[in-house]
């Protein structure tokens, strides 16, 4: 286990200025938080949060949202200390991001009788994609889709419901969860590959250097150690890899 080292006055103070630390946890992403069979919140994010929290020597608020956007808006606003949120530029806009901690992949789904055999067919025109309103897969191609049309989901648990409601061409998000939905739904399966990387990191907001250096310095360690590894292995979590470690 992590050994605690003595957190400097300012990072504590920038962390969790109402003497808690606020924690956005996102269920949206069953990678990185879900709930247990007693309806409590649990997943490699979760863990951070309360390890951070420890480091700190402060008590540790769980701030519960249902989509990444909303994790987002809490830090934008303020009202949440830390997000666990994809890298991506939007949101580097809104906050400190750190390096990733953990690396996962956007893939796409169809139905079993599809013409769509490849990720290179989707961005054609006539092809209508779901996916999570303000995912980072939304950000994502947003930018990188020229043909196909994007068609947005209150949150990504329910894109492929909404795929299927909507009579669309494509789902797109996180490659677990469409696995799920995949066995969950007769008649739909999974393009081979995928279409994006994403890097998941720890964000704070703006104007919080010195607590963003700390966070960095936190996520590294908990790279080195074990801990990230541990997480998602203690919480049944395959398909994800633990990131490298970030350059000097």
């Amino acid at each position: 286990m992590p050994i605690s080292t003595p957190t400097p006055p300012a990072p504590t103070a920038e962390l969790a200025p109402t003497g808690k630390l606020r924690a956005a946890i996102n269920f949206g992403n069953p990678i990185l938080a879900s709930k247990d069979s007693a309806g409590q919140p649990r997943g490699v994010s979760v863990d951070l949060a309360r390890e951070l929290g420890k480091r700190l020597g402060v008590p540790v608020e769980l701030v519960l949202f249902d989509a990444a956007g909303k994790s987002v808006e809490a830090i934008k606003t303020a009202q949440a200390d830390i997000a666990f949120v994809a890298i991506d530029p939007v949101r580097g806009a809104d906050m400190l991001q750190t390096p990733p901690y953990v690396i996962i992949e956007g893939a796409y789904l169809v139905r079993q009788d599809s013409p769509i055999k490849t990720n290179a067919e989707v961005d054609r025109p006539g092809n209508r994609i779901a996916v999570g309103h303000g995912s980072a897969y939304d950000l994502y191609l947003s930018r990188e889709i020229k043909a196909a049309a994007l068609l947005r989901a209150p949150t990504s648990p329910a894109v492929v419901d909404y795929f299927l409601a909507q009579g669309l061409e494509v789902a797109a998000g996180v490659k677990q969860q469409l696995q799920l939905d995949a066995k969950r739904l007769p008649g739909l399966r999974l393009l081979d590959g995928r279409f994006m990387v994403i890097q998941q990191a720890m964000g704070v907001p703006k104007g919080r250097e010195a607590g963003a250096r700390y966070v960095t310095a936190f996520v590294e360690e908990m790279k080195a150690s074990g801990f990230v590894a541990a997480a998602l292995s203690r919480h049944g979590i395959e398909g994800a890899m633990v990131a490298p470690q970030a350059g000097p």
